[in-house]
């Protein structure tokens, strides 16, 4: 498998303002690659501006900046991109594969990262602890009774790294655990004892559901308008994985009228959210795509994109990256 390994000689650039202002990784970078730059304006590069800053470069790490075949086209000398984080659907996989670009990536580097923020958020929600604070904030002293975790059924779509990770943890707590996925994982499931289940049944069994799935034309919307429908008014819904999973507009019409108990989202289909209906809810609690932005998964993230410009290959869809 043919990959481009960079040396002292090769131009980095860095368009991740979160690696860009670690001090730890700048220095690790560095030390490898004298003539890295950094983004240290801190601007959200797109479109031209991405170009711009990419223009003579060998090799760039990126986080959630939009790679396109237009930006790809333009950057004839860019040999490898190295993923700081974990997801890939603003990459076009494609163009990427056209242009013989190789992709440093490495996955479940952030998993505990993000599964530690999908429990809390359940255990906010299902405890009505936002909305205490809310009220004490307001002057109200109102206890509102909540649930324990350990007695719901969670429903876990998506059984990858962070999913398998999530497991883990609610297996400690008792919590009974269903999961969903395209792929299957039989060694898993027996070691856990879990049994998987189609789509339909976990959201109509589950108390709380957890999306861990990538974005991608297969899962835009899957938690549609119809699916919410078939969920119980007493559950909550989670998504620390990508925006537009969810239709919003069903969802925020769903938690007013009291179809769903509540939601917490990490990711929304455009960031920062426009609409203010949604999270202005008392039901609804929100975050501003932090999943992995505990210090442990940058260090992590940073370092695994660091390798990445030596450990890459051409992606080949269905296998690298997944």
């Amino acid at each position: 498998m043919t990959k481009y390994k960079a040396d002292s000689s090769w131009n980095i650039a860095v368009a991740s303002r979160s690696f860009s202002r670690h001090p730890v990784l700048r220095e690790e970078l560095l030390a490898r690659y004298p003539k890295a730059i950094f983004n240290d304006e801190g601007l959200s590069l797109k479109g031209e501006s991405l170009v711009s800053f990419l223009s003579g470069m060998d090799g760039a790490i990126l986080a959630l900046e939009p790679v396109t075949e237009e930006v790809l086209s333009q950057l004839p000398q860019l040999k490898t991109i190295s993923k700081y984080g974990v997801g890939f659907d603003k990459i076009d996989l494609d163009a990427v594969i056209k242009k013989n670009i190789h992709l440093g990536w490495t996955g479940g580097v952030n998993k505990r990262s993000v599964s530690e923020l999908a429990l809390c958020m359940m255990l906010s929600l299902i405890r009505n602890i936002d909305q205490s604070s809310r009220k004490i904030r307001d002057g109200q002293w109102k206890i509102l009774p909540g649930r324990l975790l350990s007695n719901q059924t969670i429903g876990i779509i998506g059984c990858g790294h962070i999913g398998k990770d999530l497991v883990s943890i609610l297996k400690v707590l008792g919590s009974k655990i269903l999961v969903h996925d395209i792929r299957d994982y039989p060694e898993f499931y027996k070691e856990n004892s879990i049994h998987p289940v189609s789509l339909d049944e976990l959201l109509a069994q589950s108390d709380v559901v957890s999306l861990h799935i990538p974005y991608n034309e297969t899962t835009a919307n899957i938690i549609s308008k119809q699916r919410l429908t078939t969920m119980k008014d007493s559950a909550i819904l989670i998504n620390t994985a990508r925006g537009g999973l969810v239709d919003e507009e069903a969802l925020e019409n769903a938690l007013r009228t009291g179809k769903l108990a509540g939601a917490a989202f990490d990711a929304f289909a455009i960031e920062p959210p426009q609409s203010k209906g949604l999270i202005e809810l008392d039901n609804f609690l929100s975050t501003p795509h932090i999943g992995g932005s505990a210090d442990e998964a940058i260090l992590a993230m940073g370092r695994a994109a660091i390798e990445g410009l030596d450990n890459n290959q051409l992606p080949e869809k269905g296998v690298f990256p997944q």
